[in-house]
């Protein structure tokens, strides 16, 4: 069980580390992304890498 929480740890600080680094034709997008993997971490984290990745430059 414990191994579980550290992959989904490193999952999350992946996920906020891919949209950090990634660019967007407008910066409000990217602080949009990021608000919404920290509030909402594993709806967030999927939505970044089923609709997200799509949208960077």
């Amino acid at each position: 069980m414990f191994g579980l929480g550290i992959i989904g740890l490193a999952i999350y600080a992946f996920t906020i580390y891919d949209v950090i680094m990634s660019n967007f034709a407008n910066q409000n997008d990217k602080l949009i992304w990021i608000i919404i993997v920290v509030l909402v971490p594993l709806v967030g984290a999927v939505l970044w890498f089923l609709i997200g990745r799509g949208k960077r430059i």
